[in-house]
């Protein structure tokens, strides 16, 4: 086993285990994933201190929900769908079950909580598998260095969900895609590495939570980290079977957290041209339900660490691969 000694109550499924969240009838698409070996590292970075308790929150203190959908003792309704994005180029079928997927990499900690709903009847999805994976923090890809145009530069071509020739200026032109539809031709990967990428199992209150670190940027694109969450599977001790892809989307910071780690290392060091939220055409502009997270940290010194939170509003039976 790979985790630390901090992960007690998250430990892999035995092979007697299913997946809690409602089951449709439908043909599933093959997905296996392996459990990362006792070998993999989990780094502790920029700070430590943060780390330590990442995932405290993770059980939560939310209330029960009634047949509404609603949470008693808070003002939580139904979400709106949130937005189908591209896939992108550099996705690699989750092969390492884990939590947190920083490895070695420098930047900013960045603790991840997300939450996971039905949009249309507010209740949680439970033991759901979601993917997260984005570039460190000069702009680079795990499993496509070499073709990654970050900070300090690297061969190849750029991502091929941004746009080509120069960066965005003003506003962008165009409708930004949706339902899973434009963006980048899937890639294969270029090398061996996985850093910042990973597969968590949502809980019975639909959360689940990642500890990596702040993104950086490349040419053509905002600040940004991709997801994906998968349905009607099973958990097994080797991982996650089966089931459909019903949401394939993007996160995305607000111009003042990104205008703030840019001053600090390794982020300070890039020397690739910045897209703005604004600028960037995979962002729909819509907030929360485009990907938008809440954010929070210390104005003074986002050195420390950052969380985001958001909830994603799904469809369970719908299939939302993103290619």
């Amino acid at each position: 086993m790979f985790l630390t000694g901090w992960f007690p109550t998250f430990l892999p499924m035995t092979g007697n285990e299913t997946a809690q969240g409602p089951k449709h009838k439908r043909d599933l698409t093959r997905r296996k994933v392996v459990v990362a070996g006792a070998g993999a590292a989990v780094a502790v970075g920029v700070g430590a201190s943060f780390a330590a308790g990442a995932f405290a929150d993770e059980s939560g203190k939310s209330g029960t929900s009634g047949a509404s959908g609603k949470k008693s003792g808070s003002a939580e309704t139904c979400y709106r769908l949130t937005s189908e994005t591209t896939e992108g180029p550099y996705y690699i079928d989750a092969d390492k079950i884990r939590r947190d997927i920083t490895e070695d990499k420098e930047g900013i900690p960045l603790v991840l909580n997300l939450k996971v709903i039905d949009s249309e009847t507010c209740e949680p999805i439970a033991g759901a598998a979601v993917d997260i994976w984005h570039c460190d923090a000069l702009g680079i890809y795990s499993g496509y260095e070499s073709l990654s145009t970050g900070g300090g530069g690297g061969g190849g071509t750029p991502p091929t969900d941004a746009p080509t020739g120069e960066p965005p200026s003003g506003e962008p032109t165009g409708e930004p895609p949706s339902g899973g539809t434009g963006g980048g031709i899937h890639e294969e990967p270029t090398d061996d590495e996985r850093y910042l990428r990973g597969t968590w199992r949502t809980d019975k209150q639909g959360r689940v939570t990642f500890r990596t670190i702040f993104p950086g940027w490349y040419r053509g694109r905002t600040v940004h980290i991709h997801t994906k969450v998968h349905v009607d599977g099973e958990w097994t001790d080797s991982g996650y079977e089966g089931g459909h892809t019903c949401h394939t989307g993007q996160f995305f910071f607000d111009e003042a957290s990104v205008l703030a780690a840019a001053e600090v290392e390794p982020y300070s060091t890039s020397t690739t041209e910045r897209t703005t939220l604004e600028e960037d055409t995979i962002y729909d502009q819509s907030g929360t339900t485009g990907g938008l997270l809440k954010l929070k940290y210390n104005k003074k010194n986002i050195a420390k660490g950052v969380t985001g939170s958001i909830t994603m509003g799904v469809d369970p039976d719908a299939t939302n691969t993103g290619t």
